[in-house]
């Protein structure tokens, strides 16, 4: 198999906010024994902000606002958390190499397969890719949102079997196990819906920027790229070792899809958030569903938000069931201004689609 981890700061780092040495040390035994067995794993990290912070005078609970900060704690923080991951490995066997990575290194199709030849290198020579977001210049406007998503994207990139996202709970409950003490583990999850959703919640821990809300996202990323994904309780003893073998009760298990979308539909889909909704008329819809057609200004019946070009908006019928999703052409302003009109009717500085089919993606209802 091959096969991403990612592993969560709550499961990196002390109360301190330093990197974990036992934490980064177990997970490298249990990567070393899926590598002895034949498989090839790539590891996304997470902690590298937090684990500068405090060089920086900053608790790790107490995140500052600042950028700049921000982007000063990874770059001192990135040091100590791929120098102890290269000293645990090796204490295994095992050689790791660093992967920084930004989303437009899966929006250019030259970047994407550069990134994927690089950690598909590594792999087939035994070396642990150890992955992470460029934070340290990242830009504010456009970035992953946290290493789930990240991962989800990881694992599609490089063709994995399964996604391992290992964090402080056992897996996704049906209530808040914290305040619920009747919350039961959920053990598979065949399809996604609104209840999922509300049983995720809002954020963990105060170091860390996912919680059960984003793995549940990238759990969706990642099952509607072919992967079947796990989310399990990091301190478990074997739990890498087990949730790549399909051990029962290991955490919860998101069965994948059959059909495969491009990494860039992922993002547009489950990465980008929605800057606001088009409602379309129901020939419009049959169009985009089943003739595969680009949106134009003619099936346009109102919007709602305000967007600018390029922005990702939700598509929506009359019913205000959301379908679609994807990257406008038109402002919002320009689409208020011409909606429901037919495209010879249409100023020529405007593109003729206002979404084009290769910007659309088609979500599940």
């Amino acid at each position: 198999m091959r096969v991403t981890v990612k592993i969560g700061t709550s499961s990196l780092t002390t109360d301190g906010g330093e990197v974990s040495v036992d934490a980064i040390g177990k997970l490298a035994a249990e990567v070393a024994l899926l590598c002895t067995a034949g498989h090839q794993v790539a590891i996304v990290t997470s902690a590298a902000i937090a684990a500068g912070l405090p060089s920086l005078g900053y608790r790790p609970d107490r995140r500052p606002r600042d950028a700049d900060l921000l982007r000063a704690a990874s770059a001192i923080g990135q040091i100590s958390l791929i120098v102890t991951y290269r000293d645990a490995l090796a204490a295994n066997g095992l050689a790791a190499g660093q992967v920084l990575l930004a989303p437009t290194d899966f929006w250019y199709r030259n970047r994407y397969l550069k990134s994927r030849g690089t950690i598909q290198a590594l792999l087939s020579r035994g070396v642990v890719p150890v992955i992470n977001e460029n934070d340290a210049v990242a830009d504010d406007e456009i970035r992953f949102g946290d290493n789930d998503r990240l991962a989800a994207l990881v694992a599609h990139l490089i063709e994995a079997d399964r996604l391992v996202l290992l964090t402080d709970t056992a897996g996704l409950f049906t209530a808040d196990p914290r305040t619920d003490t009747s919350a039961s583990l959920i053990e598979e999850i065949v399809e996604f819906d609104q209840r999922l959703e509300e049983m995720a919640g809002g954020p963990g821990s105060g170091s860390a920027r996912g919680g059960m809300a984003s793995k549940l996202a990238a759990a969706k990323i990642a099952t509607w790229s072919g992967v079947e994904t796990v989310i399990a309780w990091s301190d478990r003893p074997s739990v890498l070792v087990d949730a790549v073998g399909g051990k029962p009760g290991i955490g919860t298990v998101f069965r994948p899809r059959s059909a495969r979308l491009p990494a860039r539909k992922l993002w547009i889909a489950f990465a980008l958030p929605a800057s606001g909704r088009v409602v379309v008329d129901a020939g419009a819809r049959i169009a985009l569903e089943r003739r595969q057609r680009s949106l134009l200004a003619a099936g346009v019946t109102k919007l709602d938000g305000s967007f600018a070009a390029d922005d990702a908006v939700e598509v929506v019928d009359a019913d205000g069931e959301v379908f679609a999703k994807g990257l406008v052409k038109w402002s919002s302003e320009d689409l208020a201004r011409h909606a429901g009109r037919r495209t010879t009717d249409l100023p020529e500085e405007l593109n003729d689609e206002v979404i084009h089919r290769d910007d659309l993606v088609i979500l599940p209802v």
